[in-house]
């Protein structure tokens, strides 16, 4: 299968859940773009990762995975978004030490933040981007002027929520509950939180 690289468009606040954000990532080579939702946290660190001024007194969850992977010749590679399940995507990280290669399991918003510090380029699949890709409607004037703001607006804020909650919608409520069960058991808050509002819209 073939890799699409992505670069980083933006972050929206998420309008449906609470806490939760929207990171938007760009196809290189063409106009689709790639709406993963993340937490508070993860939003916050790719953010303070993509403002180059911002520096914190100390060192955040993944400036400390930097310096350590640092201090032991460790360097991310490359970060690849290999799979796509109930709107969640799963991501790893390829990673070097003394030239022998090792794929490391991450969750996407975790392996987007340390992409950023290590200046790894991310990819994802063709067909993961046939799948979960689109297109928003930006206005170019408006996109323009925003180019250096790492937020983007509101509209593309609500064409990214619909996008994201669409694949819990043919699901009955038992099976949104047994998928809320198995999200929590597996520490998956991201798919928890989408999975807990579907439930609450019925």
């Amino acid at each position: 299968m073939s890799l699409v690289r992505l670069n980083i468009k933006g972050i929206s606040y998420s309008q449906t859940q609470n806490g939760a954000y929207a990171l938007i990532l760009n196809e290189v080579d063409g106009d689709r773009k790639l709406p993963i939702v993340i937490g508070a946290f993860e939003a916050q660190s790719i953010a303070i990762a993509l403002e180059k001024e911002i520096r914190p007194p100390r060192p955040l969850t993944h400036d400390l995975f930097k310096n350590f992977a640092d201090r032991f010749d460790i360097v991310v590679k490359q970060v690849i978004i290999h799979k796509l399940v109930d709107g969640v995507f799963y991501s790893s990280l390829i990673c070097e030490r003394d030239k022998i290669e090792e794929i490391i399991d991450a969750r996407t918003s975790d392996a987007i933040a340390l992409a950023l510090r290590f200046q790894a380029p991310i990819f994802t699949y063709k067909n993961i981007l046939d799948k979960a890709g689109i297109y928003l409607k930006v206005n170019p004037k408006k996109d323009e002027d925003d180019q250096d703001s790492i937020l983007v607006d509101d509209l593309v804020a609500e064409e990214i929520e619909s996008q994201s909650q669409e694949s819990y919608k043919g699901k009955t409520l038992q099976e949104l509950h047994t998928l809320l069960d198995e999200a929590v058991a597996n520490e998956d808050y991201e798919k928890a939180a989408k999975i807990r509002d579907e439930i609450s819209k019925r």
